[in-house]
């Protein structure tokens, strides 16, 4: 898997790809419609946000590469690259229990705060991927 160089495009399978932590400065796209929404990307080696309709989706620090992102407020599902550990955030349902799965392995339950705000992280060497499902408990 490498960065998205377009910085977000939507794959053949339908899922959305965003995200480059290899720049230096932060790069942003805004107005990217997809499925009826406006999207807005900002991303670089300190953090990638991905926005929809102006609310959060994704946001990780450092930055980091997302392939095949597909979510709701029930389960989200990505692949996701950076240049080592990351702590990520989704926006999900608020106070609500999740379950989340690394690499087709439990990795536990998370609770969502007041706002929906799930926090997580994840260890990774930087060239290899983790698959990332997080499913509503």
């Amino acid at each position: 898997m490498s960065v998205v160089e377009e910085l977000i495009r939507k794959e053949d399978n339908g899922a959305l790809s965003f995200g480059n932590y290899q720049l230096d400065t932060k790069t942003k796209k805004a107005d990217f419609h997809y499925e009826g929404a406006s999207y807005k990307i900002k991303t670089f080696k300190e953090i990638t946000k991905l926005e929809k309709n102006g609310t959060l989706v994704y946001e990780s620090v450092p930055g980091s590469a997302v392939t095949n992102f597909k979510g709701d407020s029930e389960v989200a599902e990505f692949e996701v690259e950076a240049a080592g550990d990351i702590s990520f955030t989704l926006e999900m349902e608020p106070s609500a229990e999740y379950k989340l799965v690394v690499n087709g392995v439990s990795a536990g339950r998370i609770p969502t705060n007041v706002g929906g705000k799930l926090n997580a992280s994840l260890e990774l060497d930087e060239g290899t991927k983790a698959s990332v499902k997080i499913v509503k408990c």
